[in-house]
């Protein structure tokens, strides 16, 4: 199919078939529901499609034709029936709700996600970071972007926790969610009863990030000298729930100064993955 361009919304949805709710900035759940997921950025779209993602359709900016246009061939050779919509600035913000327009869009098919065992065996991994009902998409895609970088071998998501799909996520996450293997881990919101033997289960102590009067410094060679470590990072404000704290092995606080007593999680899982990393 050839490159579209548009000049106004009915012209794909009455000729092409084109959906163009799939691009709207609120279509994130409706998405997953669907069995899919958006990738907003030419960095985002090209690791989607490095680890084996095809689009069904994208939509960008008149303006940056040509900058994707090796992108759009790389699509065009996996599926020749691939949509690909042109559109104005004015009508790229109709369509997508957006008032800064920032890059492509692509819609994509979401993988299948194998169990936690699964992947964790299939990979050998021996650090591993387990998210706790984080509900912000920024710090996710920053603590992938972080994993990426300081050598953890997989991320665990627990069921309370948001998709590292939706597309801030990925976006923040410079594409490295299709860089670092992840899964979720656990089948309700209080996954420790369950997720914390699993990981016993696989060789691995569990570090909880968290403050209480008996953790262990960060630098604590118990924790260095651990074969197979998952660090388990909560949600801001709350942080980990007291069962997973009572579940874990070790429970680790980041030495500060100046009285300060928390870091943002994001930043706090780069501080710890470069510390427990494996060396």
């Amino acid at each position: 199919m050839p490159v579209i361009t548009l000049e106004q919304t009915g012209d794909a949805d009455v000729e092409r078939g084109g959906d163009f709710s799939l691009f709207t900035r609120t279509a994130d759940a409706e998405l997953r529901e669907r069995g899919l997921f958006i990738g907003e950025s030419l960095k985002v779209i090209e690791r989607a499609m490095a680890a084996g993602a095809v689009p069904r359709a994208m939509l960008l900016p008149q303006k940056l034709l040509e900058d994707t246009m090796p992108v759009i061939k790389r699509a065009l050779a996996a599926d020749a029936s691939t949509p690909i919509y042109v559109a104005p600035k004015k009508l790229f913000k109709e369509i997508t709700g957006y008032e800064v327009v920032r890059s492509a869009l692509a819609v994509f098919e979401r993988p299948s996600l194998p169990s936690a065992t699964e992947l964790l065996d299939s990979l050998g991994a021996r650090r591993v970071a387990v998210l706790e009902d984080i509900g912000n998409s920024t710090n996710i895609g920053a603590i992938f972007r972080s994993a990426a970088a300081l050598g953890v071998d997989a991320v665990l998501v627990t069921p309370s926790c948001h998709d590292p799909l939706f597309r801030r996520a990925a976006r923040v996450s410079m594409g490295t969610v299709f860089q670092v293997p992840w899964t979720r881990i656990g089948s309700v919101q209080s996954w420790a009863g369950e997720g914390i033997p699993l990981l016993h289960d696989l060789g691995f102590k569990v570090a909880a990030m968290a403050l209480s009067e008996d953790s262990i410094s960060l630098d604590d060679e118990a924790l260095r000298s651990c074969e197979k470590l998952a660090i388990v990072l909560g949600t801001e404000g709350e942080g980990l729930s007291q069962a997973t704290i009572d579940a874990s092995d070790y429970t680790v606080k980041i030495p500060m100064a100046h009285d300060v007593d928390s870091l943002n999680v994001a930043a706090a899982s780069a501080v710890a993955f470069w510390e427990l990393r494996v060396r």
